[in-house]
């Protein structure tokens, strides 16, 4: 670990234990706000998935706060404060690198919290940690967090299976809108800056070009091997994320003679993202 997230790290937990000694913050396990289950998250899309399902008897606490990156994010002393309060924390458990880096140190701040999996099961791809970006695969998420919230709070598994069925009718015809759209479009490929639309790609027999590859900024030859292999494909379109620059994908864009346009991976609103994002690949 750097010398800068060491610090990072030593200044959380010294303002966390300066938190937790004014009794500003319940033990562990105990609810903060009224009787509502404390649920933690990593990204704001969970969000969705665990308040649909949780309702009114639950509160999510998300760790990635909009605009942020998941790759190399923080928390803050404030976050660690609530997550003390939580009940279980419903990781990706996919490969996320905030995960990745702070799963042991959030933890340790709550080891009475459920840590639950929420791809297990899904059909995951090697170094891809984008799973909950394609709908079929966000189906599996949704399922492990209905089971993991009926187990800690049986006594309103029916209301949260209810709730659960209904989100997952949401999802299938989403999926199903999804197929259907692709298909009457006759697109079969996509271009983007950074390749978080694997899942999205290979479960919707698309073909994603990624500009980026494994995190490292394009060399010169690979953006003239992008730009060759986009006209070939008559692509002209370069689709970016608002949580990174896009000078690197409006240059390109340039050379296409075409443009840069926008799909968020971490909006809130998982089913108005998805078909928003579909209509804009669809579309270019």
């Amino acid at each position: 670990m750097s010398n800068r997230k060491t610090l990072s790290l030593l200044i959380i937990v010294f303002m966390l234990a300066a938190v937790l000694s004014s009794g500003c913050v319940s033990g562990p396990g105990s609810q903060a706000d009224g009787d509502k289950l404390a649920v933690v998250v990593s990204i704001l899309p969970q969000a969705q998935f665990v308040e649909k399902i949780g309702g009114d008897k639950i509160k999510a606490i998300v760790l990635i706060p909009p605009g942020a990156e998941p790759h190399d994010y923080e928390p803050k002393a404030s976050q660690l404060a609530e997550i003390s309060n939580a009940r279980m924390y419903a990781i990706l458990g996919s490969g996320i690198p905030f995960e990745t880096v702070w799963l042991d140190k959030i933890r340790a701040v709550n080891d009475k919290m459920e840590i639950v999996n929420t791809s297990e099961g899904a059909d995951l791809i090697s170094g891809d940690p984008h799973a909950w970006l394609s709908p079929k695969q966000a189906m599996v998420m949704v399922e492990n967090i209905y089971q993991a919230l009926a187990k800690l709070d049986p006594e309103n598994r029916d209301y949260y299976y209810n709730n659960k069925e209904s989100y997952m009718n949401e999802l299938r015809s989403l999926d199903s809108d999804i197929e259907s759209t692709i298909r009457e479009s006759g697109k079969t490929s996509f271009m983007v800056f950074h390749p978080a639309w694997g899942y999205y790609a290979r479960d919707y027999g698309l073909d994603m070009m990624s500009i980026e590859e494994e995190g490292k900024e394009p060399s010169p030859s690979d953006i003239e091997k992008s730009i060759k292999e986009a006209r070939e494909k008559g692509i002209k379109v370069v689709f970016v994320e608002p949580q990174f620059s896009q000078a690197g994908a409006k240059a390109i864009a340039d050379e296409l003679g075409g443009t840069v346009v926008a799909v968020d991976p971490l909006a809130k609103d998982y089913l108005q993202n998805m078909r928003k994002v579909t209509e804009a690949f669809t579309g270019a």
